[in-house]
């Protein structure tokens, strides 16, 4: 019995060895292709009205609350007032068409990944608005990082402003270093009281293990040519020169920085704000970060009654093998989770 236990064992040991090896074969096809679709255009524009889900939302509670001759009376007073406005439409020309809003998310990372969706989004919208009667409304999250990708996605937002389109950015949480460099291309920056504004400065940080390698004797060549092709190393050993040098390459980055926000935000104090601090949004508005105090929720809900109102989202394409290898790559990751659960006998809920 015991060694029959123990060939179960060897042969299920073996079959989990080669699912596993066939699920990363699998996983890794899968994210090599992921990495190819972003420079990939394939994928198409998704639209959402919102005028419809704010609707569909207040009906739901209205069946739940009212009472059927209440109910009724709201429906009937509404079939109504859609019957009017309808008579009032065909007497509209086309100068007297409703005001649109077109809302465009952005979730940024430290490398502004969500960029080449902001680009088509940004295309699609520009193809079609009207800048006498339209409006872009980009809801804005992101803790910054690095100079070009936000550099990049600046650009994208300077479209709208070139094309005359009113431009509106809301901040919910956080706009803080390369998200203030975007929000400040607004023509209105919307923040949440708390969110947090600001951080007009620019950081970098590099580990050195030169005096590691030494203790060891390892030696650890940089050959360059150029005087400043490299400052400061990661493994070589750094010099007085190089950090000062380093450190001329941030003041300058700073003062480029500087001048961007204050091109677009003419009339706060820049040498007040640009020390590298963040402030919430209440203090952001003292300073003349921001233009008005409400979350992004409150000022949708609010131009919903006077406007269309669309989401623009870029969904990207994914062919059989990425659906196969994201599915097989959540399926492994939950077995994993469940397996270090039971081993280390956390609480689950």
């Amino acid at each position: 019995m015991v060694d029959l236990l123990l060939q179960y064992g060897l042969f299920l040991a073996k079959v989990v060895t080669v699912v596993i090896a066939a699920l990363f074969i699998i996983i890794t096809i899968a994210n090599v292709g992921e990495r190819r679709r972003h420079h990939d255009e394939d994928g198409d524009i998704e639209v959402m009205r919102l005028n419809e889900r704010f609707e569909h939302f207040a009906n739901t509670l209205r069946m739940t609350i009212l009472d059927k001759s209440a109910l009724k009376s709201y429906f009937k007073s509404e079939k109504d007032q859609a019957k009017a406005d309808a008579k009032k439409d065909k007497k509209k020309t086309e100068a007297e068409t409703k005001k649109r809003l077109y809302v465009i998310n952005f979730n940024g990372d430290i490398r502004a990944s969500a960029t080449e969706n902001l680009r088509q989004e940004i295309t699609a919208v520009l193809s079609i608005a009207d800048k006498d009667k339209d409006e872009v409304v980009v809801c804005l999250e992101s803790p910054g990082g690095m100079v070009h990708g936000y550099g990049l996605a600046s650009s994208q937002l300077a479209r709208i402003r070139q094309e005359n389109i009113p431009l509106t950015i809301c901040v919910d949480k956080v706009a803080a270093s390369g998200g203030y460099m975007m929000a400040c291309l607004a023509d209105t920056i919307i923040a949440a009281p708390f969110a947090i504004i600001g951080s007009i400065g620019v950081v970098a940080q590099i580990p050195n293990f030169h005096r590691l390698l030494d203790k060891w004797d390892i030696d650890y060549e940089v050959l360059t040519a150029g005087e400043y092709k490299r400052t400061l190393t990661v493994f070589g050993e750094n010099t007085d020169a190089g950090r000062e040098k380093f450190v001329a390459d941030l003041e300058d980055t700073h003062s480029l920085f500087k001048d961007f926000v204050k091109d677009y935000r003419p009339k706060i104090n820049i040498e007040q704000v640009a020390t590298g601090e963040h402030w919430y949004g209440k203090k952001a508005m003292e300073l003349g970060l921001v233009d008005k105090l409400m979350t992004s929720d409150e000022y949708l809900l609010s131009a919903s009654k006077t406007a269309d109102i669309f989401a623009i989202r870029f969904i990207h394409k994914q062919n059989m093998m990425q659906k196969i290898g994201l599915t097989a790559m959540l399926s492994v990751d939950g077995l994993l989770v469940r397996w270090w659960d039971r081993l280390t006998q956390k609480p689950q809920f």
